[in-house]
């Protein structure tokens, strides 16, 4: 479903100091990640701690990510020494508790959780700049290498729980928090420009919401590529120019370069599933990729079976560039919230599940059976 801008003031009370008063539980359900090629669990957990710079908040959806298949099959395996720890990074809620050095005033904010937090040192060039999704020394990062908001709480840096505007219902924010997010970052490293021919890999989470900044923020000319007809029908629906079946992937180049017109490729390709056979059909000769084109990798998958390949020879003779892009600064989380709570981006739910039915969730995310995103409610 199609999420819709609506006021929510009305339908979720703001926690009072008396219900905080109440929230003295000793055990939350959280999502839990004991380790790779391990099934992720349901357990009985602490309520987290928080320290004077951080809040606690009640989570009230979070959305599941393609990421968390990644820790279970093992290509994401970080080497986290204090295992089990729990999944979840698109969270939103509300602030149920305040550090000693936190605002009392922000209990019962509504609240959507930043998932990096960087070294914070003087001397680190990507903290200092807010670049902090490359800061090579993490304190943390929700639902990666400390407990994140697949949850009935999180515990956060204050400055890590953004204000969510009231227009937004929670289910409809928690796809912010990545989905938005990534779409956001990946579009201002590829420099993208007024009527550019953008290529979208993948309509899915991240696709979707690039389809719809790069129509109305970007004013881009933009080609949607699945194997999904149901994708690409939501694509067609979010204002995609074009769709390209992607089920015979020697056939997406010819078919790219016939709408474009000219036999010229792509100005930009947003390359958002990660197999061998889509990342070939993007590059090389008769690939999707036109002069100076950017082609910036956003999906991945596990083995060397996809990994990313190309002759350097066409690279160089049409002055190619190719970008990696993850995650996104704070900065473009709030600049997520801004669009979609203008209405300029909307967030595509599939479905909301409770909790206790994350693995069906993920199963969907496997296979391909949803368009958009699966939201658990807490």
């Amino acid at each position: 479903m199609l999420s819709n801008n609506v006021n929510v003031k009305d339908e979720e009370e703001k926690n009072t100091d008396a219900q905080v008063q109440m929230m003295d539980v000793a055990t939350m359900d959280a999502v839990r990640y004991h380790g790779p090629d391990q099934q992720l669990v349901l357990e009985k957990v602490p309520v987290p701690e928080i320290g004077p710079d951080d809040v606690l908040v009640e989570v009230k959806a979070a959305a599941l990510c393609h990421t968390e298949l990644h820790f279970v099959d093992g290509t994401l395996n970080l080497g986290v020494a204090h295992l089990p720890i729990t999944m979840g990074h698109e969270v939103v809620g509300i602030v149920s508790k305040c550090g000693a050095n936190v605002s009392k005033d922000r209990i019962g904010e509504r609240v959507i959780v930043y998932y990096y937090v960087g070294c914070a040192k003087t001397n680190c060039r990507w903290c200092v700049d807010g670049q902090e999704q490359i800061c090579p020394s993490l304190k943390a990062e929700y639902g990666f290498i400390s407990d994140g908001g697949l949850a009935n709480y999180i515990s956060a840096l204050s400055r890590n729980a953004v204000s969510l505007p009231d227009n937004i219902r929670f289910e409809d924010a928690a796809p912010i928090g990545c989905g938005v997010t990534t779409a956001v970052h990946c579009a201002k490293l590829a420099n993208v420009k007024e009527n550019d021919w953008v290529v979208v890999y993948g309509t899915n989470g991240v696709g979707l919401g690039l389809i719809q900044l790069l129509k109305n923020k970007y004013k881009s000319r933009v080609i949607a590529i699945s194997r999904s007809a149901d994708k690409l029908k939501k694509a067609n629906e979010l204002g995609a120019d074009a769709v390209v079946d992607g089920t015979d992937t020697n056939a997406v180049g010819p078919a790219v370069r016939e709408i474009i017109g000219g036999g010229d490729g792509a100005d930009v390709i947003f390359e958002c599933v990660g197999h061998r056979e889509t990342m070939d059909a993007c590059v090389g000769w008769a690939g999707i990729l036109g002069r100076r084109g950017r082609l910036v990798l956003v999906g991945y998958h596990a083995g060397v079976e996809h990994e990313f390949r190309c002759h350097p020879i066409p690279l160089i003779v049409y002055e190619q560039s190719i970008i990696g892009s993850v995650g996104a600064t704070l900065d473009d989380l709030k600049e997520a919230v801004a669009l979609v709570s203008s209405g300029q981006v909307k967030t595509v739910v599939d479905s909301v599940v409770p909790l206790s039915q994350f693995q069906e969730g993920l199963d969907k995310i496997k296979n391909c059976a949803c368009v958009g995103k699966i939201v658990c409610v807490v």
